[in-house]
C-alpha cells in the first residue's frame, strides 16, 4: 500500500468541501464501528469464548489505528494540497499506512482460514488446528509480517532505488510552492509489496470461502432433499418445520454473507493493488485523482469491516444494543437453561453451523 503520488491537478473549493465531508464520515464510521466491536468483546463473556472473535478484535484494532493514525493526515494533505509535517514524519506516516492496511488484510485472511476449518472440517480437526498457541502465532504474524514491507524497506529507502530523481521532482510544486508527502515505488518493491499485502491473502480467501460456500450449498441441498422425502435425519425422526429448516436457512445465509464479504473486499482493494503494480510499468502515468480514489476506496474497507464481520452477527448485534442502550434488559441474552443446541451443530463466530 502506498501514499498516492501527487498530481499537478488540484481540487476546486466545491470538490474539497465534498471530499472533506465524505472523508470525515468515513473516518467517523471507522472509529466508532471498530471501537464498538472492541468494547463489545471486552464486556461480553460469551463473545470472548469464541475463537474467531480474537481475530475480529485484532482486526478492529488495526482498522481503528488506520482511521486514527493514517486517514486524518491523508485527508489534511488532500484538502490543503500541501504536506506540512516534514520529511521524517512523511516516512513514518507512510510506513504506518503500509503496516496497518496490510495487517488489516492479513487479519481478513486469518478469519477466512478460521472459518474454513470450523465449517468444512471435522470438529476435532478445528479444535486441533485452532489452539490458543496457533491463534497467538497467527495474530503475531498479522502484525510482524507487514513490518518487513513497511518500516524496514521504507526507512532504508529500498522502494525508491532507481526513481529518486522522479520522486524529488514530484515532492515540490514550484507553481504553488507546495510540498507533498510522496511515496513512489520501484518495480521490485511494487510487486513484492502487492503480492504479500494483497494477492497471497486474496488467493487464500478465495479458496477458503469457495470451500465454505460449496459446503453450505451441499448442506442446504441435503436438507431440502430430506424435507421433500420426509426421511429421518441421522437415524431419528425428522421434523422439517424446526431443526432442519433452521439449518437450511443458516447455511444459505452463511453462503450469501460470504459472497458479500468477498465482494466488498475485492471492490475496496483490487483497484488499488492492480494500479500499484501497473503504474511502475507505464512510467508512473496514472493520474493523481485516480490514485486518490483507489486509495480511499481501500481505506473505506476499514470502516466496512465492523459491519461485515460483526454487525451482521446476531451475538454482536445484541452486545452492541446493550452497550448503546446502557444495559437495557430487553437485549440481555436469554438464559442458557432454556436453550437447546443440537449435537450435530456448532456455534462459530456467534452463528450456528452444521459440521459433517
Amino acid at each position: 500500500v502506498s501514499v498516492l503520488p501527487s498530481s499537478s491537478e488540484s481540487f476546486g473549493v466545491a470538490e474539497k468541501i465534498v471530499l472533506l465531508t465524505f472523508i470525515s464520515a468515513v473516518i467517523l464510521m471507522a472509529i466508532l464501528g471498530n471501537l464498538l466491536v472492541m468494547v463489545a468483546v471486552c464486556r461480553d463473556r460469551q463473545l470472548r469464548k469464541i475463537k474467531t472473535n480474537y481475530f475480529i478484535v485484532s482486526l478492529a484494532f488495526a482498522d481503528l489505528l488506520v482511521s486514527v493514525l493514517v486517514m486524518p493526515f491523508g485527508a489534511i494533505e488532500l484538502v490543503q494540497d500541501n504536506w506540512i509535517y516534514g520529511e521524517m514524519f512523511c516516512l513514518v506516516r507512510t510506513s504506518l499506512d503500509v503496516l496497518l492496511t496490510t495487517a488489516s488484510i492479513l487479519h481478513l485472511c486469518c478469519i477466512s482460514l478460521d472459518r474454513y476449518y470450523a465449517i468444512c472440517c471435522q470438529p476435532l480437526v478445528y479444535r486441533n488446528k485452532m489452539t490458543p498457541l496457533r491463534i497467538a502465532v497467527m495474530l503475531g504474524g498479522c502484525w510482524v509480517i507487514p513490518t518487513f514491507i513497511s518500516f524496514l524497506p521504507i526507512m532504508q529507502g529500498w522502494n525508491s532505488i532507481g526513481i529518486i530523481d522522479l520522486i524529488q521532482q514530484r515532492q515540490f510544486n514550484k507553481a504553488s510552492n507546495s510540498t507533498y508527502c510522496i511515496f513512489m515505488v520501484n518495480k521490485p518493491y511494487a510487486i513484492t509489496c502487492s503480492v504479500v499485502a494483497f494477492y497471497i491473502p486474496f488467493l487464500l480467501m478465495v479458496l477458503a470461502y469457495y470451500r465454505i460456500y460449496i459446503t453450505a450449498r451441499e448442506h442446504a441441498h441435503q436438507i431440502r432433499v430430506l424435507q421433500r422425502a420426509g426421511a429421518p435425519t441421522d437415524g431419528r425422526q425428522h421434523h422439517p418445520d424446526q431443526h432442519s429448516t433452521h439449518r437450511m436457512k443458516t447455511e444459505t445465509k452463511a453462503a450469501k454473507t460470504l459472497c458479500i464479504i468477498m465482494g466488498c473486499f475485492c471492490l475496496c482493494w483490487a483497484p488499488f493493488f492492480i494500479t500499484n503494480i501497473v503504474d511502475p510499468f507505464i512510467n508512473y502515468t496514472v493520474p493523481g485523482k485516480l490514485w486518490t480514489a483507489f486509495l480511499w476506496l481501500g481505506y473505506i474497507n476499514s470502516g466496512l469491516n465492523p459491519f461485515l464481520y460483526a454487525f451482521l452477527n446476531k451475538s454482536f448485534r445484541r452486545a452492541f444494543l446493550i452497550i448503546l442502550c446502557c444495559g437495557d434488559e430487553r437485549y440481555r441474552r436469554p438464559s442458557i437453561l432454556g436453550q437447546t443446541v443440537p449435537c450435530s451443530t456448532t456455534t462459530i463466530n456467534g452463528s450456528t453451523h452444521v459440521l459433517r
